[in-house]
């Protein structure tokens, strides 16, 4: 089909970005990597009065070393994050799951900031972000802000970003001495997350001394299983406590059923998944 007619920019800037927001009102829509948002359009199931596309910022592109953060602008493709040596380096997590986006035209055309902002419970960022702690730098009329990844989701495609605001960069901790994995289950290649599990772990003493765990497409946002991290914390690094602790993984969740899957299945993944990511974080 073909889209509802629409006005169309191409600012150059963030603060022409944000103006131009503001003056076109909440009918507007922002064009990141397009991915998910122009089969909408051509479906017609959204119909924008404006397309404000972000593509001409070159402020927004590009993955830098900040003290103990890793920057990563909003603009950058899924490519570019998975190909960096930095990202690598400091978060091979957010590589791993950006390598796993959609097959290579979507992940040379989808953006990071564009993932996380669509807020799709099945996408792979969102739970990674949580998994790791990031903060989101928001800009919007009155300058910049930082926004934690716990308090950024709010609902099914749903963000705390106003109408007005524009997500322009993530800052992802560098967390030395810690392993990381990212483990999902869908049914083909370049398919949507059933469930995917986001797992960091810090080992001490030949034990675990502290574990961060966020699930994928287990509620309308990404959650951390927080049995599991209190489970782990100072427990042995064997596969029988890893096992034992991930008995809660589905714990507070609330999950959906839908054509492909019972919210029971999903639960199972969940703690099936949670064993994998952890283990493999944890070097087992």
């Amino acid at each position: 089909m073909i889209p509802t007619s629409f006005d169309y920019t191409r600012p150059s800037t963030v603060d022409e970005a944000v103006s131009t927001l503001r003056a076109a009102g909440e009918d507007a829509k922002i064009l990141a990597g397009g991915q998910s948002l122009i089969p909408v359009l051509r479906l017609r199931l959204a119909a924008p009065s404006t397309l404000i596309d972000l593509g001409g910022i070159s402020d927004l592109v590009g993955i830098r070393s900040d003290g103990d953060s890793l920057v990563i602008g909003a603009m950058t493709s899924h490519a570019e994050v998975a190909a960096s040596d930095l990202v690598r380096q400091h978060a091979p997590m957010v590589a791993e799951a950006a390598q796993s986006i959609g097959d290579p035209q979507v992940r040379h055309m989808g953006t990071f900031g564009g993932s996380l902002s669509h807020a799709d419970p099945a996408g792979d960022l969102p739970s990674v972000a949580l998994a790791l702690d990031a903060a989101m730098v928001v800009a919007g009329p009155e300058g910049r802000r930082e926004v934690a990844a716990g308090d950024f989701f709010t609902d099914h495609f749903t963000t705390v970003l106003g109408a007005d605001e524009i997500l322009v960069e993530v800052r992802v901790p560098k967390l030395a001495g810690w392993g990381m994995r990212y483990v999902k289950f869908n049914r083909v290649a370049q398919a949507w997350a059933i469930v995917g599990v986001a797992a960091a772990v810090r080992r001490d003493n030949g034990g675990i001394a502290e574990a961060r765990v966020a699930l994928t497409n287990m509620g309308p946002t990404p959650i951390r299983a927080r049995g599991v991290e209190q489970a782990l914390a100072g427990a042995d690094a064997d596969l029988d406590a890893l096992r034992a602790a991930c008995e809660t993984a589905a714990e507070g969740a609330s999950p959906s059923s839908d054509v492909t899957a019972s919210a029971e299945y999903r639960g199972h993944l969940a703690k099936v998944l949670s064993r994998r990511a952890v283990a493999a974080a944890a070097g087992l």
